[in-house]
């Protein structure tokens, strides 16, 4: 019978017999996805929009892409440096590394940054090819480098030449050497793709053959969810994960990170007893494929969990697909009883505070991040802080096959079936940045001449007149709208605070809109990240510390 039905986690239906242990059904797929159902009284209630958004962005042809979010299918290197002693060799074009460390790179780790070998493909190896070169950089890097697995990348400049990258690394591969090759020309993909690209050839060319035959392990699983560096706090997010699904006594293989079992942990994924991907969409493609290799089923909780009411859901989740025993239950609740106790108890903390800035709190939430941080910050910001959406901005290119799925979770982003919030999907943040202005009523409006010159023709004048009129008309018609000076409250049509979850891009769209800014997408360069979630019940308290110590920061 069918594991699971659509329902709210708590109401899952389950096999009667299936404890601790037992390999789930070959047919379960498990992709689980929590509903809240309306109340048979309200209808949802639209956030205050502009009117068919996605419509308007639909028609806007534009041939630039203002301050992307992730960076060409070869940022995947990022995703090799996150393995413990996994070493990234590129066979790509002088530079190309550099970029992608510039825009995602958090320090070097073992063998990232300036200590990633690469081919820098010249000339040369365009008219002659340049395998011989690439047998070069492979020779040297087993002779400098002292890694667990090598990990071969192309750029653009070889998959356009062709060179048989294969074949140069099958031959160390029959030697019993650990390298693995992927074809990461930029101009393929985004590095979310490539990430998925990347663990999957993992996967098939080095776990696959040195896999032992221990069968399934009850208890293990496997866990997809950040993008090591695309996700700047990959490293403290999936220490959360590990944390709380221990937590209710399960074995974890995060994978990546320093918490991680490095490439002893990549050989166990065979023996998981299912595999759980949180996210919109990223490492769905994984899951679907370990199912096919392996038949391991797979649990699909569709954004990041915040806070108690949203981790506590997903934890429901994951205890009802492995159908614990009733003593493993037991402790499992009382697990999750003790954070949602330790969680609240600071929150009860706040309450002095919010009660004497009640009139200098953040009333209007816009987001300009990828599709699980958008979806997991828009509910968590409105149902465990208050801060009602206005639009909300999904820049991580989502494939469009997911996009309506993800459409529809924000229409039911209030857990009491009272509000809606609106979204758009595009890879162009100087056009929300532009409609955002347009939604404070301090910028251009979206029709206006100087954005369709900058939107359709890519026009310097039509760039310049929209951020001359947003950043200086913009400014002073917050600041006289305003009234009261609490550090530019003045970005809502009643007066109320604004606040952006974004970029450190969206530093000077919040100055012109007097909004405050919650950093959390790449580029980071306004805050420092070291260890830290932003998930889980322990990122939700470090997320309202930042959120309210920027509102203080900026109080006068």
């Amino acid at each position: 019978m069918s594991r699971l039905t659509e329902a709210a986690p708590s109401e899952a239906t389950l096999p009667e017999t299936a404890p601790l242990g037992a390999t789930l059904p070959e047919a379960s797929t498990l992709e689980l996805t929590p509903t809240l159902p309306a109340p048979a009284h309200a209808s949802p209630a639209p956030a205050p929009a502009l009117p068919h958004l996605q419509t308007l962005l639909d028609e806007q042809e534009s041939p630039l892409i203002e301050w992307p979010r992730y960076s060409c299918a070869l940022g995947a290197q990022q995703t090799v440096v996150a393995i413990r002693r996994a070493a990234p060799i590129l066979h790509s074009g002088p530079g190309c590394s550099t970029k992608v460390q510039a825009l995602i790179g958090q320090g070097e780790g073992y063998a990232g940054g300036s200590t990633i070998p690469c081919t820098n493909s010249g000339e040369t190896e365009v008219i002659y090819g340049g395998e011989s070169r690439l047998r070069e950089v492979i020779d040297g890097s087993f002779k400098v480098i002292d890694a667990d697995l090598y990990v071969v990348l192309t750029g653009c400049t070889t998959d356009i030449v062709g060179d048989d990258v294969g074949g140069v690394v099958g031959e160390y591969q029959l030697e019993g050497r650990p390298v693995v090759y992927v074809e990461t020309g930029g101009f393929k993909s985004n590095n979310y793709v490539s990430h998925e690209l990347v663990v999957n050839s993992i996967i098939d060319q080095y776990v696959e053959p040195n896999k032992t035959n221990g069968g399934v392990k009850p208890g293990l699983v496997n866990v997809f969810a950040s993008v090591p560096y695309q996700d700047p706090f990959w490293n403290g997010n999936l220490e959360e994960y590990k944390r709380i699904l221990e937590g209710i006594g399960l074995e974890v293989n995060i994978l990546f990170g320093e918490d991680s079992g490095g490439v002893t942990e990549w050989l166990s994924i065979p023996e998981a007893q299912f595999n759980i991907v949180v996210g919109a969409w990223v490492g769905l493609e994984i899951a679907r494929h370990l199912k096919e290799l392996y038949g391991t089923p797979f649990v699909h909780f569709p954004y990041f969990p915040l806070g108690a009411r949203d981790t506590t859901a997903f934890l429901r989740q994951v205890i009802d697909a492995v159908d614990f025993d009733e003593p493993g239950r037991a402790r499992a609740d009382a697990f999750i009883r003790g954070e949602e106790r330790k969680f609240y108890a600071h929150i009860d903390t706040l309450m002095d505070f919010l009660l004497e800035f009640r009139y200098a709190l953040p009333r209007r939430l816009y987001t300009l991040l990828d599709a699980s941080y958008a979806l997991g910050f828009t509910r968590f910001l409105l149902n465990e802080v208050g801060i009602l959406p206005a639009q909300q901005f999904v820049l991580d290119n989502t494939p469009e096959r997911y996009q309506e799925e993800i459409r529809k979770r924000f229409s039911e982003v209030s857990h009491l079936g009272l509000r809606s919030a609106e979204v758009a999907f595009l890879a162009d943040a100087g056009l929300a940045h532009d409609l955002i202005r347009t939604d404070a009523g301090v910028g251009p409006s979206v029709c206006d001449a100087g954005v369709k010159s900058r939107v359709r023709d890519g026009g310097v004048e039509g760039v310049a007149d929209a951020e001359s009129r947003a950043g200086v008309e913009g400014a002073a018609s917050a600041k006289s709208r305003g009234g009261i000076d609490v550090g530019g409250s003045g970005s809502g049509s009643d007066g109320s605070r604004t606040l952006i979850v974004g970029s450190s891009w969206e530093r000077q769209l919040a100055a012109d809109i007097g909004a405050d800014l919650l950093i959390i997408s790449v580029p980071v360069v306004y805050r420092l990240v070291l260890g830290a979630p932003v998930i889980g019940y322990r990122g939700a308290i470090r997320v309202i510390e930042d959120l309210y110590t920027q509102v203080l920061n900026t109080f006068r």
